[in-house]
């Protein structure tokens, strides 16, 4: 099958589950109602609960969700060849990270705009928060450091500095915008559009100007200090602004690249299917855990109950920015598999790239692979190579700065729960925690252990950690499902997968690390282990001791 007939029958599979599936779980299990108020409105305070427009929050959620994970995942997973990544890319999103995705923000909405950690509280009880903070704290700083770090790499002469100038030019951009649309009432399909061409011009700038000469140790600085500044600030000053500008962005980029991809028309130089590549761990259940967040991703229900619920305007629109914007990633994850395994020039070239696990397996290294790959659809349109590398660069490391603003903030809410919890009032004041944010932030992305930063260090944990934050997400849906007396089944069965293939991985990894001797690993690996079957364990007896008699399968749901 040649890659652009694969990619249309993917495109008609997501039209079709999101018309039937994706409504079904809108009207009938979830019952949107959009006559009811959102938090947005009744908790509206100017900064964190700010009500928004359809597409502009639209925007915002895709941009927050759309880091570098999406393409970093796929990336490594074509390793076992370019079939499954793709169906789980496209059939894991739609009935599993999607109806994440979209739970998460349904029941944060109807919990006051919660954090999936305090609803959980609500849900199965005090302790199940206590786990659910700490494992999101761990997760969160992670992600950011490995960010931060990547990104601030990116930045050097050695990779795409280039894309220095049109990345700080679109928050300049955006901050005007904000202003002008909140402040001054102008138009804001007007300003889209002088927005959105003053970045086209910016990536030409920025490939003019020259190489700025900095350390990646002072890019990280940098970029911790936006991250502090962008926690802070009210939503509608930048958060908004530049997520809504970056999402026009990734659309261009994802349009151009897919028709790149029709008029191209290559050939795969990835097999269909390698079940066992060189040193590479076994193809189940890893395959599920290192393609994260193209498919599921418990970051994204840090996300959908973090800032989404707290801007939604009506519940209705929750189906189109839940769901919807998963499937968008999804698209962004597809994009990936097909250019790390058709963007080569030829087999051989895809088989030196990928000759091993250790080969292909470094951030940089998956990065350039995406990069470029994508960059050789984009020259198909007559885009010159360097310019289309500089223009999928941008669009790689503003989408990995949207994730680092939304999880810098996220961290905040996290640290703002935590002093609830132990009693320490002065930690969750904004600033305080936005600055503890940071600085936790800072950790994982300078300090060395045995020469490499711990984020890097700690790396491959995310998936494991990532993967069983989403089953555990979808725990808490599926409790409040059947608490409400609906059809719970549609949670309870991706849960249970997502469980048992998290849990099968994390025991191999942490035998593994024994084995080895990676005793911070192993440490941070079996905590997480212990405190996921603690969670469960708690779920469970919540779930066995509710009073409610109905069993989720009732007439009419």
């Amino acid at each position: 099958m040649q890659p652009a007939l694969a990619a249309i029958c993917c495109f008609i599979v997501y039209a079709v589950v999101y018309r039937f599936y994706a409504r079904h779980l809108g009207s009938r299990i979830f019952q949107l109602d959009p006559s009811v108020a959102t938090p947005a409105h009744s908790m509206k305070d100017g900064v964190d609960y700010v009500p928004c427009r359809r597409m502009v929050l639209f925007g915002h959620h895709y941009a927050s969700i759309a880091g570098l994970a999406p393409m970093l995942g796929p990336a490594i997973a074509v390793i076992w060849g370019w079939l499954p990544g793709m169906l789980w890319v496209v059939l894991g999103t739609l009935f599993i990270g999607a109806v994440h995705d979209f739970g998460a923000l349904v029941i944060s909405m109807r919990h006051r705009g919660m954090s999936i950690g305090k609803v959980a509280e609500d849900l199965i009880g005090r302790r199940a928060k206590g786990i659910f903070l700490l494992i999101i704290l761990f997760l969160i700083c992670l992600v950011m450091g490995v960010f931060v770090r990547t990104v601030s790499g990116l930045f050097t002469a050695e990779f795409y500095p280039e894309s220095v100038f049109p990345t700080f030019s679109l928050i300049a951009i955006a901050m005007v915008i904000g202003w002008l649309v909140y402040k001054r009432g102008v138009s804001v399909v007007r300003l889209t559009v002088v927005g959105f061409l003053l970045m086209l011009v910016s990536i030409g700038v920025g490939l003019a100007i020259g190489r700025p000469d900095l350390s990646s140790e002072i890019w990280i600085l940098i970029l911790l200090v936006y991250a502090f500044a962008a926690s802070t600030l009210p939503v509608w000053s930048l958060l908004q602004p530049r997520d809504y500008l970056n999402s026009w962005l990734l659309y261009l980029g994802l349009g151009a690249s897919y028709v790149g991809l029709f008029v191209l028309r290559p050939d795969f130089a990835a097999p269909v299917l390698d079940t066992q590549p060189s040193d590479a761990p076994p193809i189940f259940p890893f395959v599920f855990i290192v393609i994260a967040c193209g498919a599921i991703s418990g970051f994204h229900g840090l996300v959908s109950s973090g800032t989404t619920s707290k801007q939604i305007d009506k519940e209705t629109d929750a189906l189109p920015i839940g769901y919807g914007g998963m499937v968008g990633e999804s698209l962004l994850g597809l994009l990936a598999v097909l250019a790390c395994t058709a963007g080569f020039r030829s087999a051989e070239s895809w088989a030196e790239h990928y000759s091993s696990w250790s080969m292909a397996s470094g951030l940089a290294e998956k990065m350039k692979a995406f990069i470029d790959g994508t960059a050789m659809f984009l020259s198909s349109l007559g885009l010159p190579v360097e310019l289309a590398q500089a223009f999928i660069a941008l669009v790689a490391v503003s989408f990995a700065l949207t994730s680092l603003d939304s999880g810098t903030r996220l961290l905040r809410y996290n640290i703002e729960e935590i002093s609830q919890s132990i009693k320490v009032p002065a930690l969750g004041q904004r600033y305080v925690a936005s600055t503890l944010a940071v600085v936790l932030i800072g950790i994982f992305a300078f300090y060395e252990i045995e020469g490499q930063p711990v984020g890097l260090a700690l790396w491959s944990l995310f998936g494991s950690t990532n993967q069983v934050l989403g089953a555990l997400t979808l725990l808490s849906v599926t409790i409040y499902l059947r608490q409400k007396g609906r059809n719970y089944v549609y949670t309870l069965a991706p849960m249970a997968f997502m469980l048992t293939v998290t849990i099968i991985a994390m025991v191999i990894d942490i035998r593994k690390y024994w084995a080895n001797q990676q005793l911070l690993l192993w440490g941070v690996a079996a905590s997480i282990f212990v405190l996921s079957v603690w969670l469960l364990i708690e779920a469970v007896l919540r779930f066995r001791s509710d009073s409610t008699t109905v069993g989720g399968m009732a007439a009419g749901d």
